[in-house]
């Protein structure tokens, strides 16, 4: 296992959409781990494929840990399929650092994907999983939060990020 470098705004490849899955080998489960070792390394609670550099759709995401333990959720090629009602929450990125703002978002989703070994699973997320799951999708369509905010208050941030 390794601790990837992340990308940081504006790194091109924080604005490519990520290719699907279809071999599910070793050397996704590899990446996988990778993953989960440098978000929890950079103590983030969600890193997807893009933000490492690589262009493939894969999120990992740990919003609560189990008994101590560390709860990765590995999601490969996922799709929300239902999303309710409305919250907004203060989210960060590790990809765009010292940025913090409010969201909104669905404050309810159900996604279908496929676990690192090539399994169905589906995931439905209230609250802060549900505000996790869509802001690490968004990050395979080349999205970032920032995109999210009001035009005044984006105007504001990127002006912020792009001085020296």
């Amino acid at each position: 296992m390794a601790i990837l470098n992340i990308k940081v705004f504006p790194d091109p490849v924080l604005r490519k959409e990520a290719a699907g899955v279809d071999v599910f080998d070793e050397e996704l489960k590899e990446l996988v781990e990778d993953m989960k070792e440098t978000m929890y390394a950079r103590s983030g609670i969600g890193l997807a494929a893009p933000q490492v550099g690589v262009l493939k759709r894969v999120i990992v995401v740990d919003v609560e840990q189990v008994d101590g333990e560390p709860s990765p959720i590995v999601l490969v090629n996922p799709e929300i399929q239902e999303a309710k009602g409305w919250i907004e929450l203060e989210e960060g990125c590790l990809s765009v650092p010292g940025i913090r703002e409010k969201v909104k978002r669905r404050r309810f989703v159900h996604v279908k994907a496929w676990t690192e070994h090539g399994e169905p699973v589906e995931i439905k997320g209230e609250g802060l999983l549900a505000v996790v799951l869509q802001h690490e999708i968004d990050h395979l369509d080349g999205i970032l939060f920032i995109d999210r905010l009001s035009p005044a208050k984006k105007k504001l941030v990127k002006a912020v990020l792009t001085q020296g």
